[in-house]
């Protein structure tokens, strides 16, 4: 029986941005990019590793979807109060159940939120921050280092088109949930 006619590939799509990956989930082959190793500010894509580090404190039990977490000072200040940023107008102070906490950083990208969750997870959104560079490297993603669980900007707060791809698809991968 003769081999089936290959489909040929559409052009690659037109993105309005400084650099893009896009692949396939399952093989991880490269279909189209522009500026794939290109250092760029992540900016709210942080909140995708923030996202990936709370869901392993909940897979491994670290953490319930139903336990209570601060919004602190810090938490409130950067997260949005007085800011420009994302917020998902948590009350300085106040106890928020996690999944609550999720949802707005996932919904809303809000600050306050992701800074109540890297809290909650590691103490300080400092410790929080070397957790996700740990998380980084754990994935491959080498060009890649982040200071704060939020995308607020940073000196050296900085990713890859091609290393958000390999976040994105360990995200889908690990916690399909």
């Amino acid at each position: 029986m003769p081999a089936p006619p290959s489909i040929p590939l559409p052009p690659p799509p037109r993105v309005d941005g400084r650099g893009f990956v896009l692949i396939d989930f399952a093989s991880g082959q490269t279909l189209a990019a522009t500026n794939e190793a290109a250092r760029m500010e992540p900016a709210s894509l942080t909140k995708l590793m923030t996202a990936y580090a709370v869901f392993d404190a909940l897979r491994v039990g670290k953490l319930k979807l139903e336990d209570m977490a601060l919004v602190s000072e810090h938490a409130w200040r950067v997260g949005g109060a007085g800011t420009d940023g994302s917020t998902s107008f948590m009350p300085i102070g106040s106890q928020v159940p996690v999944d609550i906490l999720l949802k707005g950083m996932i919904i809303q990208s809000g600050n306050d939120a992701s800074i109540a969750l890297a809290e909650r997870v590691a103490g300080t959104e400092e410790a929080f921050a070397q957790l996700m560079n740990e998380y980084a490297k754990r994935l491959g993603m080498t060009g890649t280092n982040y200071e704060n669980a939020t995308g607020l900007p940073s000196p050296n707060e900085y990713t890859t088109p091609r290393d958000m791809s390999l976040l994105a698809q360990a995200l889908v991968r690990d916690f399909p949930q």
